[in-house]
């Protein structure tokens, strides 16, 4: 009795191994897939896997009959549907700022500068998400779900102009233009025209409208239609930025808000 129990554990062990040695396969066929191949065929797991011709079919077609595979009419095997799937539950997964923190972490340490993710809520814009060099020169009062005004800061004022003219309108009518600093707009007309110029040059900047010693650049970051959801921005002390920096890290900016926006269409997909 006690050596058939052995004997079955065995038996059991040994199929645990080969359940699991089928599943590595499994993997290695799958991360054979890249942008240059497209397609693998029998011979090409036969010759990655070291394993014969006729068993790397067999692997092939276990992953077709589940839908992780699927013939390609024009020879071969390609990804199947069970894939996208498994992609689309993937990126569903991800938030904004889990996508975006990634990237504004290389954003700060790059620049030596605070890096912001901002959201327009109501009338304000919020603070998401805020990202701090290692070697923090400044100290930027904007935390995690503070909430900023639309009429004053680089981070708000990308975050406005892709609105409708209506609701731009609408929202300077329901609330006072603030004037925090002499650098401050606090007239619709100066407004309009700050926020022409951004859609022309395509990223915002500002210089000591909050704080006087600071200057904010910021670019918009975009869904899958195009439409602004959200600012990556910078803050750093004025003295520390001067106009032959400027261009650099505005091209940084963009560059960031740039990849959060590919990633998050793809989320959207």
């Amino acid at each position: 009795m006690v050596e058939k129990q052995k004997s079955d554990t065995a038996s059991k062990s040994s199929a645990y191994r080969e359940r699991n040695s089928t599943a590595d396969k499994a993997l290695d066929i799958l991360a054979l897939f890249t942008p240059d191949r497209l397609t693998v065929s029998a011979i090409d797991v036969a010759h990655e896997l070291s394993v014969a011709r006729s068993t790397a079919y067999r692997y092939l077609l276990t992953l077709g009959s589940a839908g992780y595979l699927e013939e390609n009419p024009s020879g071969g095997f390609r990804l199947g549907l069970k894939v996208f799937e498994l992609a689309r539950l993937a990126r569903a997964s991800y938030g904004l700022s889990q996508l975006a923190l990634p990237t504004l972490h290389v954003l700060a340490q790059q620049t030596g500068e605070t890096a912001l993710l901002t959201k327009r809520s109501g009338n304000r814009a919020v603070c998401l998400e805020k990202e701090e060099p290692n070697d923090q020169r400044m100290r930027v009062s904007y935390e995690r779900g503070s909430a900023m005004s639309l009429n004053a800061g680089a981070s708000a004022w990308v975050l406005l102009a892709w609105e409708e003219h209506e609701t731009v309108k609408r929202l300077l009518l329901e609330n006072p233009l603030t004037g925090f600093t002499e650098a401050t707009l606090t007239t619709e007309n100066s407004v309009y025209e700050r926020l022409a110029l951004i859609r022309s040059e395509g990223f915002a900047i500002s210089r000591g409208e909050l704080d006087p010693d600071a200057i904010g650049i910021a670019a918009p970051v975009r869904d899958d239609q195009q439409r602004v959801v959200a600012g990556i921005s910078l803050v750093a002390a004025i003295r520390r930025v001067p106009d032959s920096r400027i261009g650099e890290l505005v091209e940084k900016v963009r560059t960031a808000a740039d990849q959060v926006s590919e990633l998050l269409a793809l989320t959207m997909q």
